[in-house]
């Protein structure tokens, strides 16, 4: 493993940095966009039984599910961490029993949160502006979905040990394998056994087993990288594991909370409006899943070539990340724009949420030139020692840029002046992210000359492969 592992961490340094980037990219929004494409399917199939409320109450419990979601992959990613640390000083029991004690935390804090979730789920839906009909039905949904949380989450964390150890095409079979089971699951229990959005909750439930399946068999079985943790196993894990997890938790939060309140905002136009919003919430990451998985994609290219002092790649590939984005973007939009009748008629989507629908596929979606932006410089601040950067940065375009523009959307143009006042909010920390994240570039150079030597950011605290610093949050 030593000859593959060594050879791997070097591939970045070398070649065309827009190939790195381009493959990269579209390796790892396979199992990405699966995962994705079934959710936008299973609204697809509710929208076929012709209730408004029930895709309503399908984009309520989304929000909601979000929240859980977004603590797993923080959690994820501070495994995945502290697996690739231990391996690389070359102490793999060392990653094994860090990989043991990551699922242990993960379990417990999943647990703790989807009990929780549960016991307030009527008050967490009346929080977003669920009511009547419509909050009884995704208040039925979440009943049963909210109980495999747990299981999504070891599942994923699963996937942070496979990446961790250089794995990334078994991390996608994890994803994969789940989108596929569900994919499958849901026509039959839908319509062939009739049982509507029970079946459709049902459906997300098998599903999530499935991938904590294939995920434990690739790290724990096909990789051996899983010790059951002791007690001083958890005591040298629980600190590293948190101080990683918790600004990658917090960032990862920003997007839900910025969602809910567009939510929230969205609910006091009707169950037409919020189905239409939830038909959006599907629709993003189906078409731009790509440019989700681009900011874990260009991690670890910036990474390794900030190891190697090459400073001229680092803005290469910011450069070539950036390039990428616009052409994808653009493409993407006039797709949608071109097709945004069709794509309404496929949901079936009348009235209101037919105009929202629209007017995101016509104009919104132009939004995610600068929202890609904001990932590409994540990638940059978690991998290059200034997470903190990301975590501010994400807060303040899920509430500096979104709350201020969405309310006054919504005063003056309604329901389609919330989508717009959301996807106008992007421009201006798109722009931000991308001016810091050269200025951060171009420090980094001053800084690590020969006669300063030094990774940004504080220092080390102890000679531990657990050490946090440079790519604490890297995903």
């Amino acid at each position: 493993m030593a000859g593959p592992a060594g050879r791997d961490k070097a591939k970045f340094t070398t070649g065309r940095t827009m190939g790195h980037v381009v493959t990269m990219t579209l390796t790892g929004s396979v199992g990405l966009i699966s995962v994705f494409a079934v959710d936008a399917l299973n609204l697809f199939y509710i929208s076929l039984l012709g209730q408004a409320e029930l895709a309503a109450a399908v984009g309520y419990a989304g929000t909601l599910m979000f929240f859980t979601v977004s603590v797993a992959i923080g959690l994820t990613i501070a495994t995945g961490a502290l697996v690739s640390r231990a391996l690389g000083a070359g102490d793999r029991e060392q990653a094994a029993k860090a990989a043991g004690a990551s699922l242990f935390f993960m379990a417990v804090v999943m647990i703790v949160l989807a009990a929780l979730a549960w016991l307030f789920i009527p008050q967490l839906l009346g929080l977003l502006g669920a009511a009547g009909e419509t909050k009884q039905l995704a208040d039925g949904f979440l009943r049963i979905v909210f109980p495999s949380t747990p299981l999504m989450a070891i599942g994923m964390c699963a996937t942070g040990i496979l990446r961790g150890v250089g794995d990334a095409r078994r991390a996608m079979y994890v994803t994969l394998g789940g989108g596929i089971a569900a994919a499958v699951m849901d026509p039959i229990l839908i319509f062939g056994f009739d049982m509507g959005l029970t079946g459709a909750a049902l459906s997300t439930f098998f599903s999530r087993m499935v991938l904590l399946v294939i995920g434990l068999h690739g790290a724990a079985v096909v990789h051996r990288l899983v010790r059951m943790p002791d007690l001083a196993a958890l005591r040298a894990t629980l600190r590293p594991f948190l101080s990683i997890g918790g600004p990658a938790v917090a960032t990862q939060l920003a997007t839900p909370v910025g969602n809910a309140y567009v939510t929230a905002q969205i609910a006091a136009f009707g169950d037409g409006a919020v189905a239409g919003w939830a038909i959006i919430g599907r629709l993003i990451p189906v078409a731009f899943g790509v440019i989700f998985s681009l900011s874990g994609a260009v991690g670890p290219i910036l990474g390794q070539n900030y190891g190697a002092k090459l400073y001229h790649r680092l803005y290469e590939t910011m450069r070539d990340a950036l390039i990428f984005t616009t052409v994808y973007v653009l493409i993407l939009w006039g797709l949608l724009a071109l097709f945004s009748g069709t794509i309404a008629d496929i949901f079936r989507a009348q009235g209101e949420a037919r105009d929202l629908v629209v007017f995101f596929c016509l104009f919104a979606s132009a939004s995610f030139l600068f929202n890609g932006a904001l990932f590409v410089a994540n990638a940059a601040f978690n991998n290059l020692g200034y997470a903190l950067y990301s975590t501010i940065l994400n807060w303040g375009r899920s509430t500096l840029g979104i709350i201020p523009f969405v309310w006054i959307g919504a005063q003056y143009y309604g329901a389609i002046g919330v989508i717009g006042g959301w996807a106008l909010g992007a421009v201006v920390f798109g722009i931000a992210a991308v001016f810091l994240c050269f200025r951060v570039v171009a420090s980094i150079e001053n800084r690590d000359r020969p006669d300063h030597d030094q990774l940004p950011g504080p220092p080390p605290t102890a000679q531990s492969p657990f050490t946090t610093g440079k790519g604490a949050t890297a995903g």
